[in-house]
């Protein structure tokens, strides 16, 4: 896998591809031959040689100061997010082997709670695995059940791409959460695993990891198209697990009062009651 400063210089090229020159200030005579912003105007705009900053691009300079990438931050308008992903990029990290990566296990209060919650709950791992889930989220998208994961799922399942009239977004705010969620760790093999297989089988998926868009998933309303009950608007609450490494308690609920109210407490009505999934163990 390509070291930090390979990682820093492709991070910066490909946002600067997507800032246009409007968008910087800077006045477009003719034809450009290159989409977004030219590397010297990078540069000058953050106050830096043309010559470093190529170095930069290039991975030929391991030690840019935090001055020269929050001037390249907000060249580049990125994000708290994505600036604090930037800083950590140009920060660099003792190498170390590859390791293979442990057994993601849910702390047994937390499979509790999922299972005894009236609402739909799933555990989601670092990398995005279902490591719990209770009977209602599986009644949302049978694919919401332990041993499953979110990326493949919603890029190469076209039943879990049904669900969501706005899958286009959904699927663009996964990969920024993805990338966001692993950071700089990008000698993991699980994660080379994932993003190989997804790159070669999702050309959507490809398209949006070339973006480096970087962002937190965090709670915000979610539209499903449900083949049951039809369209539920619900709100969705991401809520870290304490004593994990990157373990995430998703819990949807509806607008009390409302038609996705009506319909949650239908589907739940009609739902199976049995074990619920509970803690279950990774072992990639």
């Amino acid at each position: 896998m390509r070291d930090e400063s390979h990682l820093l210089g492709d991070y910066v090229r490909a946002r600067r591809e997507l800032v246009t020159p409007e968008q910087a200030g800077i006045p477009v005579h003719g034809a450009r031959r290159v989409p977004g912003l030219r590397r010297e105007e990078v540069a000058m705009l953050a106050g830096i040689s043309a010559d470093y900053y190529l170095r930069l691009e290039q991975g030929r300079d391991r030690n840019p100061s935090a001055q020269v990438l929050e001037s390249l931050a907000r060249v580049l308008r990125l994000d708290d997010d994505a600036t604090a992903y930037l800083l950590r990029l140009g920060a660099g990290r003792p190498r170390r082997p590859r390791r293979r990566p442990g057994r993601e296990t849910v702390p047994p209060g937390t499979a509790k709670l999922v299972a005894t919650l009236p609402l739909p709950a799933y555990v989601e791992g670092r990398y995005f695995d279902v490591l719990a889930a209770n009977a209602l989220a599986t009644a949302l998208s049978p694919r919401l059940a332990v041993g499953g994961n979110r990326l493949r799922d919603v890029f190469l399942d076209p039943a879990e791409q049904a669900l969501f009239p706005d899958w286009e977004d959904a699927a663009a705010g996964m990969v920024a959460g993805f990338r966001k969620s692993v950071g700089t760790d990008t000698d993991d093999p699980r994660f080379i695993e994932l993003v190989g297989e997804l790159s070669l089988a999702s050309p959507r998926f490809s398209r949006l990891w070339a973006r480096h868009d970087v962002n937190t998933c965090e709670g915000a309303s979610k539209h499903i198209d449900h083949p049951q009950v039809g369209g539920l608007r619900l709100n969705r609450e991401r809520l870290g697990v304490n004593g994990t490494a990157g373990q995430t308690l998703v819990v949807l609920h509806p607008d009390p009062g409302t038609d996705t109210a009506d319909k949650l407490a239908l589907l739940a009505s009609v739902t199976q009651t049995g074990p619920a999934a509970g803690a279950a163990r990774i072992d990639r």
